[in-house]
Formats: C-alpha cells, structure tokens, sequence
C-alpha cells in the first residue's frame, strides 16, 4: 500500500525534498501536513534530512512542528536514528532541556547517542552537566573525551580541561585532529608556552601539522605566548597556506602592536576575506590607530567586501579614541541603511561610542531601544558609559534594575559599579557594593575590584579603611593595586609612600613607565622639577621611552593630530599650545545637530 502512495504523489515528495535541500524549511514544513492527510509518512532519511536543516540554521520553532508531525503520524518513540538526530537540533538550538528529554524517553541508546547529547553540554558550556553524563556513560571513545575538553574548555575549566587530555593520551583510547583543537586553546588562556611546545612535537610526529587548521591553532598559541619568532618560523615552514593562516598571522602581529609587520603580512596575502581585512582593521583599532582602522574600513568597503560584526566593532572602537562623532554616526547610520542587524558586541560598541564622544544621551536612547536586555555585556557597557560622565547614582539604580530583571551580574559589573562611585565620590555605596560581591552572587573579588575600592577610599582620605581592605586581600598586590595606591599617594602628596609604592611597581613590570610618570608628575605637582627631573633621567638611563600621546582634533569635519603637547612636561605650556590649536573658531566636537 506505501509504494502505491509513492507512486501516486511523487510531486509532492520531489518538492518537499527540493525545499528541504535549497534551506527553505518553513515551505518544506508548511508541506507536512498536506503528507499527513493524504496518508503518505516519510521515511527516516527524509525525516533525519528535514531536522538536520533546522539544526543547521538554527531554527527551532521549525524543528518543533517536525517533531510534532512525528508524533501525529506513529513516531511517540522514534527509532535511535531520528530521535540523534532530535537531540542533535535541539542541542544545535540551544534547547538542552528538550535535547535530554529526548534522550531520556529513548528506548534503545547507542555511543552516538551518548556523544550527541554531551556535545550538546558542550557547545552550552555547561560542563557541569556534561561531567555528570560522562560518568554514567556505559562506554566512551576518543571523541566522548574530546567533547569533555572542549566542555572544560567552554566554561574556562582550562585545568581540568588538560587533565582530560592527559587521560585521554594515558589510556591509549585513540585520538584525531579534534584532540589537539580544545586543548590549544587552553595553551592560548593560560600562555602555557611549554606546553605549546609539546603539542607541536605531538602534532609534527603524528603527522597532522599539514592539517592548515591545527598548525594555524599552533602559530596563534605561540603568538598569544608571546613566541612571535616560532609563530614566524612556523608559518615559513607550512607548506600550504590558506586564508586562515595568513590571517591568523596578521592578527598576532596586531595582537603585539607591530602594526607595520602586520601591514605587511596582509599586503602580501594572495587572497583576502572578510575576516583578513576585520583582523587588520581591528589591530589598527585596539593598538590606538583609529585613523588607520577607518581609513582601511573605507577601502573594505569601496571593494565590496562584506564587513562582519567584529569589523562594525572595531570601527566604533576607533571612532571612540578619535572621539569623532561624526564618523561614529555616519557608521551608525550605514548599519541601519545596509539592513545590519548588530549583535550583543556592536551594540554595546554603539553605546560606548557615543559615551566617550559625549552623546551620553544618545548612548541611553541606543539601550533603551534594545528589546532583550538579557545579556550582561550590554548592561555593563552603559553602567560604565554612567560611571565615567560621573553619573554614579544612576549607575547604581540601573544596576538595580538590572539584577530585578533577572540578569545575573560578572565581574566586570563590579568593575563599572565601583569605578561610578569612585568618579561620583559615593563612598558608602561603593563599599556596600564590594562587600555584596562573594555573599550574594558568589563572584571572588579580583585585583582590579580592588584597585577600584582603594582609588575610591583614598581619594576620600579613608586610609584606615583602605589598610584594613588591603590586609584583608587574599593574594599578593599586583600592578593594578600598586598603580592605585600610587595615584591615591599622588593626589595627597605623599611623597615616602609614593616612592615605596613606585618601587614595587617598577619590580612587578621593569618595562612599564607608569610608576615612573606618576612619580614625576607627582613631583612637578609639588612644584620639586629637580626631583621629576631626576626620574626622567632615571627612565631615559633605563632606556624607557612615554608612550607618545596623540592629541585629535575635528575641526572643519577633518581628524587633525598633534603630537606637540608632549614635548612639555610643564602644565602651563601644555595650555598654551592646546588654546594655539583651537584658536580661529576651531572645536573638539565641531559636528553637524
């Protein structure tokens, strides 16, 4: 009776398959129930097929009606191949809680099965949950213990990440290229250089270096280590060189600050992406050369190249240095006329663009047209946006606002908070804040709350408080902490403990100018220049070169930059020179209403 059905509506399954392969899964699932009626059930490959799809683009509500149409037509318990390939969308869409439903209402279990699920875990970065299954796991493969790493590695457990690929190595279980994927990128978090070094000689023996995917994976561990010379030779020596691993190059020059070498590399490049061009744009952007990001954006664009939301980021990121709001709007408005729909990280850029280019008003309006304000990031960025134009109580109520909604504050929430109250002199605030941190919400203060909470507390002249809070830390000061105390000695003119603080600085980074700058401006602030001088000298005899500090300003809607203010060290020539810039009508914000 089925092949009669076969033969009699084959239009209607060559249409349905024609849908489901050309990705039109709303017409290919509008088509289900018109199969259901006329009495024709489709096989499992077709089924398998049809979810594979939904779990390709993500599509969920589409995944749902399938699974529906299963169960409308005899499939209560699919077979274990429909219901892998049930949990393989759910978890592909992010749905663990219908993915293990699945697998717990499933008669008859395989390997894959097992896997599917713990991948799903994975991907989630819940590997708490992942843990659990792996140990009820009646048996595992290499690629059971692959997912574990890459679980571990997901939720930052970087540790117990490599003491998975340890047993994995130990027990003999086998292994393939995915081995060594999850367990680079734990070389590249905890810059474990040595161990690098291993995996390269693990690769290169087993033969997989000509796999351009991995060796690209060792040159970024090497670079993020900061073995730029092995990253170098590495690339040199691979005989094929994709896409991937030019750009991969680019980057970690950029990552380095040698902007010039990575100009170069791109230059060189026999072909470009997106991608390629994004790492460069972005490297200009965080290396402070916002002028250089924009103008290689510009060229992106006039080559019709497609820019990605990391490039939209980067490009905001630029016109926040440069302050320039015309340009920041100008990007703003190509978004919206190209259709861009910008994800967390362009709209959070968004919002600390027109904050630092002093539109604040502007950058509220931005959050507040957002429709889910669930993720974190976005409410720190406009927290910190408050905090810095010194509106900290505003800070602390959106906060509030914050944790009502249900959105679960990190780190550097606290980071914002406590910067909002030491700029707004809210000391009672700030240190209600920072005693909530572990209690209830269970985040360990780092260095850098720390850093705040004394900045705060020494600004206000608390040094009781501030000792007391320094005792209690548990761990040793690190550069964030001694640069605080020596900017709060500063402020004071306390010149012994400035000197104490500015020694342990200079033992914790040698090659930092900062303890010495804050020394020598403290000096000049006291009106003692043979004492600053000293500290020059003592940095030019060291061989320590100030970052130089460029000055933008826009004036008749053109960027100009100046590079004179740093050639004083005394303030009232300083002054000079900026009203000498901005004489004849000129304006840092000489922008179009």
């Amino acid at each position: 009776m089925k092949s009669k059905r076969i033969r009699r509506y084959p239009c209607v399954v060559q249409n349905f398959i024609n849908l489901t392969s050309r990705g039109q899964l709303r017409e290919a699932v509008d088509t289900l129930p018109l199969l259901s009626r006329k009495g024709f059930s489709l096989n499992s490959k077709l089924i398998a097929l049809l979810l594979q799809q939904c779990a390709k683009e993500k599509s969920i509500k589409e995944g749902k009606w399938v699974h529906l149409h299963l169960k409308l037509t005899g499939g209560k318990h699919p077979n274990t191949f429909l219901a892998n390939h049930l949990i393989n969308m759910y978890a592909k869409c992010g749905d663990h809680v219908k993915a293990r439903e699945v697998f717990d209402k499933m008669r008859g279990r395989n390997l894959y099965s097992w896997n599917i699920m713990l991948s799903g875990y994975a991907s989630l970065g819940m590997a708490k949950a992942a843990k659990r299954l792996f140990d009820r796991m009646p048996e595992r493969d290499f690629v059971s213990w692959n997912t574990m790493v890459m679980a571990c590695v997901q939720s930052g457990w970087f540790d117990q990440a490599l003491r998975f690929y340890m047993e994995l190595r130990r027990l003999h279980i086998g292994f393939n290229e995915y081995s060594f994927a999850g367990v680079l990128t734990v070389c590249v978090k905890l810059r474990e250089l040595w161990f690098a070094k291993q995996l390269h000689c693990q690769v290169f023996l087993i033969g997989y270096l000509s796999n351009v995917v991995l060796s690209s994976s060792i040159l970024d561990a090497y670079a993020k280590c900061g073995e730029m010379g092995d990253a170098s030779r590495l690339f040199d020596e691979m005989r094929k060189k994709d896409v991937l691993a030019w750009t991969t190059l680019v980057s970690a020059y950029a990552q380095w600050g040698d902007m010039k070498a990575a100009r170069q590399i791109f230059d060189s490049m026999p072909e470009k992406n997106s991608v390629s061009w994004t790492a460069l744009i972005a490297g200009y952007a965080h290396n402070g050369m916002g002028r250089h990001a924009l103008k290689l954006f510009a060229e992106m664009v006039m080559l019709n190249v497609e820019p990605d939301q990391l490039t939209l980021s980067s490009c905001l990121l630029a016109c926040a240095s440069l302050i320039s709001l015309k340009q920041g709007r100008q990007l703003h408005s190509h978004m919206i006329t190209a259709g861009i729909r910008p994800n967390v990280v362009v709209v959070s850029s968004l919002i600390d663009m027109y904050s630092k280019c002093g539109s604040l008003e502007v950058a509220k309006r931005v959050f507040d047209t957002i429709e889910n304000k669930q993720h974190v990031a976005l409410w720190n960025t406009i927290i910190s946006a408050l905090g810095h134009q010194g509106c900290g109580k505003q800070a602390i109520k959106l906060f509030a606002d914050m944790v009502r909604l249900g959105v679960k504050p990190d780190g550097v929430t606290f980071h914002a908070l406590l910067s909002a109250c030491s700029h707004s002199g809210l000391v009672q605030e700030g240190l209600c804040l920072f005693e909530s941190i572990m209690p209830d919400y269970n985040i360990i203060p780092d260095q850098e709350h720390y850093s705040y909470l004394i900045d705060l507390l020494g600004r206000s002249g608390l040094f009781d408080e501030l000792t007391n809070h320094l005792k209690k830390m548990p761990c040793k000061p690190d550069d964030h902490v001694w640069n605080a105390l020596l900017g709060v000695c500063r402020i004071y003119g306390n010149v012994e403990l400035a000197r104490l603080m500015a020694r342990h600085l200079v033992a914790l980074e040698p090659q930092s100018t900062a303890a010495y700058l804050l020394l020598s401006g403290m000096y000049a602030a006291l009106g003692r220049w043979e004492s600053a001088e000293e500290v020059r000298q003592l940095m030019n005899a060291r061989h320590l070169e100030k970052d130089q500090t460029l000055s933008w300003l826009e004036i008749d809607r053109k960027l100009h930059v100046d590079t004179k203010i740093n050639k004083s060290c005394h303030p009232e020539k300083e002054t000079t020179l900026v009203f000498e810039l901005l004489h004849d009508g000129s304006s840092l914000y000489n922008v179009e209403r």
